[in-house]
């Protein structure tokens, strides 16, 4: 039996580049494959070479996402991974409002109305999902400061997250893409094809979403680079230095 046969998959930007790839992989592995995305004749294009349904979503629409939940009332693994860059603008100070609104909403709006919303119709046996961070998640990336600080966040939320969600049975993990071969690139891809710069397959994310799923952990974070997945290992962080509480951690609840 196909890993994924008899299990609904949605996939948030589904139509175009990482959120294709993965897609393609879930319905190869006999999911039941949902492509949500807010581009109607990609979708449908995309959907319709599948085999799969096409939901129209804007993922900054809390409202969008109750559309689609009535339309799948029961969703196993979900795919967050609608995005895009903040676009070109000529130094930090020129960012505008609109620029601004736009990336929030799309980045960090869409991953959290996704997990607001999705673990009401995950079922008794549990659900996964995955987000699409991105290397400059966890790493300085000066070129786009806001793209930065969205990815930092939606990792953050994926692996803070993780714990309040075990106990319903939802794993939660992220994928962080190296500089990816996808339409968000527009002209730079040939620019670094010139240079002779790798870039990441597809295919190669969409292998990593798939692993994420079926790894059976959670709160973790995967680093897609050119020929290279692996799971990222987090450092730890100095603990208080007190006489009697020395590395001592927070006494928080987590359910």
């Amino acid at each position: 039996m196909s890993a994924l046969a008899g299990r609904t998959a949605v996939i948030t930007g589904g139509a175009s580049g990482l959120g294709l790839a993965t897609a393609r992989r879930f319905a190869a592995e006999g999911a039941d494959v949902v492509i949500a995305d807010i581009t109607e004749a990609a979708g449908e294009k995309a959907a319709a070479e599948l085999g799969a349904r096409f939901r129209r979503l804007d993922v900054s629409n809390r409202g969008s996402w109750d559309g689609l939940l009535e339309e799948e009332p029961r969703i196993d693994i979900a795919h967050l991974n609608a995005g895009v860059v903040t676009g070109t603008y000529d130094g930090f100070d020129s960012l505008t409002d609109e620029q601004y609104s736009r990336i929030m909403g799309v980045n960090i709006d869409g991953v959290v109305n996704g997990f607001r919303a999705l673990p009401s119709v995950m079922t008794e046996r549990g659900g996964s999902i995955v987000v699409t961070a991105s290397i400059a998640g966890i790493i300085p990336f000066p070129q786009d400061p806001i793209y930065t600080m969205t990815k930092h966040a939606v990792l953050g939320l994926a692996r803070s997250i993780a714990p309040l969600l075990a106990p319903r049975g939802i794993l939660v993990n992220a994928v962080c893409p190296g500089i990816a071969e996808t339409p968000l690139l527009g002209d730079a891809v040939h620019m670094l094809r010139s240079a002779g710069f790798p870039l990441v397959d597809p295919d190669e994310v969409a292998a990593a979403v798939f692993e994420a799923i079926t790894s059976g952990e959670s709160g973790q974070a995967w680093v897609v680079q050119p020929g290279l997945c692996e799971r990222y290992r987090f450092g730890s962080i100095p603990g208080p230095k007190v006489p009697g509480s020395e590395g001592m951690k927070p006494p928080l609840n987590t359910v």
